[in-house]
Order: C-alpha cells, then sequence, then structure tokens
C-alpha cells in the first residue's frame, strides 16, 4: 500500500472514531440535550452562576428555528472548507509545477553545457 494511502485510511478512520465514539460510550446521557454546543453550554454555567447576568451584545441576526442555525453553520463550515481545499490545491499544483519544471531544466542545461563545451573543443 503506498503511503499516501494508508495515511488517508487512517485520517478517516480517526475522524469515524471522532463522530462514532462519544455517541457509543454514551457521553452527554445525563444530560437533557447532550450534544449542544459550547455557547449554550457557557450560557447555562454562566446563568447557574449569576442569575442576573445580562450579555453585552445582542446577536445581529437570531434565526427562526435551531435547524434554521445548524444550516447556516453547515454552510459556513462548507464555504470555509471549499477556500482551504482550493488553497491547499492550488499550491500542490504550483509545487507539482514547480517540479516538472525542475525535471525539464537538466536536459536543457546538459544540452547548453554540451554545446558549450564543443565550441571550447572546436576553437582549440
Amino acid at each position: 500500500m503506498k503511503r499516501n494511502t494508508a495515511v488517508n485510511a487512517l485520517l478517516l478512520l480517526a475522524v469515524a472514531a471522532l463522530a462514532v465514539l462519544p455517541l457509543a460510550l454514551g457521553l452527554g446521557d445525563h444530560k437533557e440535550e447532550p450534544f449542544t454546543g459550547a455557547d449554550a453550554e457557557a450560557e447555562t454555567a454562566i446563568t447557574e452562576i449569576e442569575p442576573d447576568y445580562e450579555p453585552w451584545f445582542a446577536p445581529l441576526y437570531e434565526p427562526p428555528s435551531g435547524e434554521v442555525e445548524s444550516a447556516l453553520f453547515a454552510l459556513q463550515a462548507a464555504l470555509g472548507t471549499g477556500v482551504l481545499a482550493y488553497y491547499f490545491g492550488l499550491r500542490r499544483g504550483r509545487r507539482q509545477g514547480e517540479r516538472r519544471a525542475a525535471e525539464a531544466r537538466p536536459e536543457e542545461t546538459g544540452r547548453a553545457a554540451g554545446a558549450a563545451g564543443d565550441l571550447e573543443t572546436r576553437e582549440a
């Protein structure tokens, strides 16, 4: 198996484990909503410590439901992933182009050096 294939398989396995293990181990079973975001956890902790707490800022946009909020978050994650994938693909393509250009150069420089050597032998 090629090295890249093995690395990709291990990364895929790690991602699957991160998704499945919390569900399989029953993490969060003792909570009303076991897999809420960190914002909800922080809000709950703050209201337990200081019930009269008033937030400094209000959200610019409050989605009408949790499903819309989740969809917007997924859209944001997909756009970010697309930008990162484009960037890394562009870098890889440039690196491959530079490698191909470097592989083509020794042939040209070898011909030029050979031609210069021929010129020196002719003059002597």
